[in-house]
């Protein structure tokens, strides 16, 4: 079968362009929600988000998904979930006197884990081979999941009773961890006139939005952020930022004492996706300092782990990613 021509690259950042003015007219008072998005569904990555209830996460993804060719599902993570209500089951068949796997909902593009930490380890466990590996083993049989796949976990900060922490192998394996405010009183009205529009608007139901983009396009797009060129003295100082987490003691005492664990390669290898897509989205061919910067935070936040001694101080890990990147000299 013939496939299709790769768009130009000005045509597909264009496309990306208006699909990031749609999800902004729609979710009001998050940009970086927004953008965070984006850059994981071009760098190939799944995303954790923090945020209080009524901040528009799962609007968030669902109108994503929307809007590109691509289905979604949403799973309420609670503490009476099983992994077999992620992954499917084998179903016995009468008529045939045979097992038949049922597929469950991670068979899908677009799939929100919403409050995540509601549900206990073995649940949690049940998405790593999912999100590593883009596939699923039950009982003897391995099954691909589809070529596109995107995880979007959410976690309220606020209640902690009835949640399991995230282990940090389970962190490590989401692309970026994005936490998320409320809004100003200027986007707060906005989202006053929106609300009362779309009541407004139910007793004629518009049509379901059409979707910029098809997976090819998403596909061609992905391959042409990891193409943005980055200078080797920019590479090395992402290698630097992530070396530093791991031996703290060159940069200074304070930087050790607040830092137990560093990150991993994989926060290397994401931190240079996700500065190659930032630059496309930005709509250049070469990497710049401040698209490791508008990134760094949600990519080091999770991988960072603090010391005892960092936590009963009020230290935050976005207080030593800050430190860092004072303390890392720029090429």
């Amino acid at each position: 079968m013939d496939m299709p021509e790769n768009p130009p690259l000005g045509a597909l950042q264009q496309s990306f362009a208006r699909l990031r003015e749609e999800l902004v007219d729609c979710i009001i008072g998050q940009p970086k929600l927004i953008d965070c998005l984006l850059v994981a569904l071009l760098a190939d990555g799944h995303l954790l988000v923090e945020g209080a209830p009524g901040l528009a996460k799962t609007t968030a993804v669902k109108a994503l998904a929307a809007r590109i060719e691509a289905d979604f599902h949403r799973v309420q993570f609670t503490p009476d979930l099983l992994p077999a209500d992620l992954t499917g089951t084998d179903v016995f068949r009468p008529q045939s006197g045979s097992f038949e796997f049922e597929r469950g909902p991670l068979f899908h593009n677009i799939i929100l884990a919403d409050e995540i930490n509601r549900a206990p380890a073995k649940v949690q466990s049940a998405l790593l081979e999912a999100m590593a590996e883009q596939q699923i083993t039950v009982g003897r049989s391995t099954w691909k999941l589809p070529e596109l796949f995107m995880v979007m976990a959410t976690q309220n900060p606020i209640e902690q009773e009835g949640t399991f922490s995230l282990p940090e192998a389970q962190l490590d394996r989401f692309l970026m961890h994005v936490t998320i405010g409320y809004p100003d009183a200027a986007a707060e009205l906005a989202i006053l006139k929106l609300a009362r529009e779309q009541a407004s608007r139910r007793a004629h139901p518009a049509a379901p939005p059409r979707a910029l983009l098809s997976q090819h396009e998403v596909f061609a797009a992905r391959d042409a952020a990891m193409a943005v060129h980055m200078a080797p003295a920019l590479e090395e100082y992402l290698a630097q930022l992530v070396l530093a987490t791991r031996d703290a003691g060159r940069y200074g005492a304070e930087l050790k004492r607040w830092i137990a664990w560093g990150g991993s390669p994989r926060a290397t290898i994401a931190l240079d996706r996700c500065s190659r897509a930032q630059a496309w989205l930005a709509g250049r061919a070469y990497v710049l300092p401040e698209d490791v910067h508008a990134i760094v935070h949600e990519v080091l936040r999770h991988r960072v782990l603090l010391s005892y001694e960092a936590q009963a101080e009020g230290v935050t890990p976005d207080q030593v990613v800050a430190r860092l990147l004072d303390l890392v000299p720029l090429p």
